[in-house]
């Protein structure tokens, strides 16, 4: 009898290994424990980047010690193949960011006395890097960066100024061309043809042009300023489509939604959905990138999540892999960037406490039929009655540590509401089913 005890155990526990995601596939994971996270949230990493180079694939995230790159060309076999020391480091370090442009990888720190900007000659990677440049007489500390690469305009946010623009027309030697201080902070760009999407924190979006910013001290013109919007918060980030209609936008709130505007006319903005994780009320979406009809998301303690945006009207979840346990959705913690655009298709995410992953997606996202997609409950933890947020499953079944059926339920669409009864505290494997077939499954505890 203990022998099958312990055998129900390990296939409980394998299981929720496979169901802590869906339709994703870990290739690969790196974190150093010899590394010291921040005093301020404990994370040790920050953001992601990627390169595809010399027919090799690299990913390149960011410690408290610095930058790394990983040749993850062949994901089972990675390694590090190259580090650029920060001119800050240690546990004062939050945030670093990057960005590449013709050859050069571009570094920032948001921390430190000083900090400096750092540009890394990438030509002979997989092999080396060489860096190039590594001053604070431009730039000092910055939170974030963007590269309009067709203009070679790189965008520094809230670098002390709201934003500073420098030009790139020699890459290794950036000259600085304007200055930006019509709103208190810029957070974050997303810039592309001199069409700046301004993430303004507090003050919400605005959409400059930035065409006729040049040495000869020509100033940006305002094409719209949106400030009124559901879920108003902290404007934190966004990406633009590919034919410039639709702009994905996170507010970092605890508890907010992601919007989904429509920038077709700057005139007439207007924001066609608002949606989340399903994971928690307290879920909480940082930055996402838009590659094709997919929207890719770090959702800080929800890990890796992954939307088909083909009907902007109406977002819907097709994979997801929870980088972050356990998730009580406090604080910031969890998955900080994603990066969708190696050639193989696999996916980088950097977690601040436990480094980094990549992943497969192991269904093509445009083969995921919507029915497939899983129900979501909150709270998790659960302390007396629970709520299943449910678009197709009409039947749910909750499995103990032991593999034993302890509760079935029919469910309605949309939302329902279940009390607690006489479940145990523990931990708990819940699967949907629609028509008898098995749609997903999910882990929940009761405390």
């Amino acid at each position: 009898m203990k022998k099958a005890s312990i055998l129900f155990l390990l296939i409980f526990f394998l299981r929720i290994d496979l169901y802590s995601q869906q339709n994703t596939n870990l290739l690969f994971h790196w974190e150093d424990t010899t590394l010291v996270g921040s005093n301020a949230y404990n994370n040790t990493y920050n953001e992601i980047w990627g390169l595809n180079i010399n027919g090799s694939e690299i990913a390149v995230i960011g410690s408290t010690a610095g930058t790394h790159f990983f040749d993850v060309t062949n994901p089972q076999n990675s390694s590090e193949v190259a580090f650029v020391a920060g001119a800050y480091t240690g546990p004062g370090v939050i945030h670093r960011d990057y960005h590449d442009f013709d050859g050069y990888l571009y570094i920032v720190c948001d921390e430190g006395s000083p900090s400096t900007l750092q540009i890394v000659d990438i030509s002979n990677l997989p092999t080396s890097v060489n860096i190039v440049y590594d001053s604070n007489n431009l730039l000092n500390k910055v939170h974030n960066i963007f590269i309009d690469t067709a203009t070679a305009k790189l965008y520094a946010c809230a670098t002390g100024e709201a934003m500073e623009v420098f030009s790139l027309t020699n890459p290794s030697n950036p000259t600085l061309i304007y200055t930006y201080n019509d709103v208190g902070h810029v957070h974050d760009a997303y810039v592309k043809n001199d069409t700046a999407f301004l993430n303004c924190g507090n003050d919400g979006l605005r959409i400059m042009d930035f065409t006729m910013v040049n040495n000869s001290g020509d100033t940006p013109v305002e094409l719209a300023s949106y400030t009124s919007y559901p879920d108003a918060g902290y404007n934190h980030s966004g990406w633009l489509t590919d034919d410039g209609t639709i702009y994905a936008m996170q507010d970092e709130n605890h508890g907010y939604d992601v919007k989904m505007l429509d920038v077709s006319d700057y005139s007439n903005i207007s924001v066609l959905a608002t949606f989340n994780s399903g994971v928690d009320p307290n879920s909480m979406a940082h930055n996402g990138i838009i590659k094709d009809n997919f929207l890719y998301l770090a959702y800080y303690h929800d890990g890796l999540r992954v939307f088909d945006i083909s009907n902007p009207s109406n977002p819907v979840q097709v994979n997801y892999y929870d980088t972050y346990l356990p998730n009580n959705h406090n604080s910031y913690k969890g998955a900080w960037g994603v990066y969708p655009y190696l050639n193989s298709g696999n996916i980088l995410v950097s977690d601040m406490q436990t480094g980094l992953y990549v992943f497969e997606l192991t269904t093509s996202p445009t083969e995921i039929k919507e029915e497939k997609n899983p129900s979501y409950i909150y709270p998790n933890p659960i302390t007396s009655s629970f709520i299943i947020n449910n678009l197709y499953a009409d039947l749910i079944i909750m499995y103990d540590v032991f593999g034993r059926a302890v509760r079935t339920e029919k469910l309605n669409k949309n939302i329902n509401i279940f009390n607690r009864n006489d479940i145990k505290n523990g931990l708990y494997l819940i699967e949907f089913y629609k028509e008898g077939l098995l749609l997903s499954s999910d882990k929940i505890i009761f405390n």
